[in-house]
């Protein structure tokens, strides 16, 4: 969900939520390649139909064929409430998606490697650093959105196989039929509960899980948990990462948990957001990294800093010292993540 200001970042190779979806019932064209056959299982249910009608393919200069016609906004009722796509006035084929007025996230249909929300160029950063540049990966997206950051990583790591967790059919069909994915990626969109499809990933099998859910504004409590991080944890190779969104406002107490709770469950995490969201002088958007090896945090670092709006990267006794005595959160005490206030995007 997009909890940050605008900015620019080039294409794919360079550096640069919502628990929703039962998916739609049709998402062959997406699951296609000698790869994708060995990704995880998540099980599809029942949602509103519509995905075998999105124009999907590559026009010429491999450009993806499809909606995202110029002109007016378009919107359709989902789950999650009045889901609208608003044309860029920048970018023929951009558009940004909103949930109930919400800004969620922005979509280049010429230029996937384009991330317009800072907190979604933070993610990429991850994205690029998590294996070799260009190199396939197989990530796991707990919440789907327009599919940002899946096909960021199709763009900018051909052939890696991804899956997306999404509990809103009707957003679903929405964003396949209006910002289709192209036909060569190796991209699985699938139904349910984010931790239900956490929990058929096999052990081991990601490099990267990104968890970017929300329902209306606040991310449901069962994803805020040691026990779903633990999740997770097993989810991931050796040396994978973890990397969440996590929208907080002052006190930032919920952020404090949620590193608290990272820290508990991984061996090595870091935090990056503009310096006055972790100073708790507005509400926004912090990442959130996690791993059991070293985490690039130099380069990260420079990443944030020399970003359109700049961020600062916490990490070891800083971190530590962000998180005030925090404790760690549990399934038996975990609650969502704070609304936001009435102008927060205003």
């Amino acid at each position: 969900m997009a909890r940050g200001k605008r900015g620019r970042q080039g294409n794919a190779g360079r550096s640069g939520r919502a628990d929703r979806a039962r998916p739609t019932a049709d998402e062959r064209a997406d699951e296609r390649g000698d790869d994708a056959a060995h990704a995880p299982d998540t099980a599809d249910t029942t949602g509103t139909t519509g995905a075998a009608d999105a124009p999907t393919g590559r026009a010429r200069g491999g450009r993806t064929r499809g909606r995202a016609r110029a002109g007016e906004p378009v919107g359709a009722r989902v789950d999650g409430g009045r889901a609208e796509l608003v044309p860029d006035r920048d970018r023929p084929r951009g558009r940004t998606l909103l949930i109930d007025g919400a800004p969620q996230s922005h979509v280049d249909l010429d230029d996937p490697g384009y991330l317009d929300f800072s907190y979604q160029r933070r993610l990429g950063h991850v994205a690029d650093l998590v294996a070799p540049p260009g190199r396939p990966i197989q990530a796991v997206h707990l919440g789907g959105g327009a599919f940002t950051l899946a096909r960021y990583i199709a763009a900018s790591r051909p052939r890696s196989t991804q899956q997306v967790v999404e509990v809103d059919g009707p957003l679903v069909a929405f964003v396949r039929r209006e910002l289709p994915l192209e036909s060569g990626w190796r991209v699985r969109v699938r139904g349910g509960d984010a931790r239900a499809g956490l929990g058929k990933v096999p052990d081991g099998w990601a490099d990267l899980i990104i968890a970017d859910v929300f329902s209306g504004a606040r991310t449901p409590a069962h994803l805020t948990s040691a026990e779903f991080l633990a999740e997770a944890r097993r989810a991931l190779r050796p040396g994978g990462w973890y990397a969440a969104n996590i929208a907080d406002g002052a006190p930032l107490a919920h952020l404090r948990a949620q590193v608290a709770t990272a820290r508990a469950v991984f061996a090595e995490t870091c935090l990056t957001a503009d310096p006055a969201v972790l100073r708790g002088r507005r509400f926004g958007n912090a990442v959130l990294l996690a791993g059991d090896g070293a985490l690039p945090v130099a380069e990260l670092t420079r990443r944030a800093a020399s970003d359109p709006h700049p961020g600062r990267v916490e990490h070891g006794r800083a971190l530590a010292d962000f998180t005030g005595g925090a404790r760690p959160v549990s399934d038996a005490d975990a609650t969502a993540s704070p609304a936001p206030p009435p102008a927060a995007f205003d």
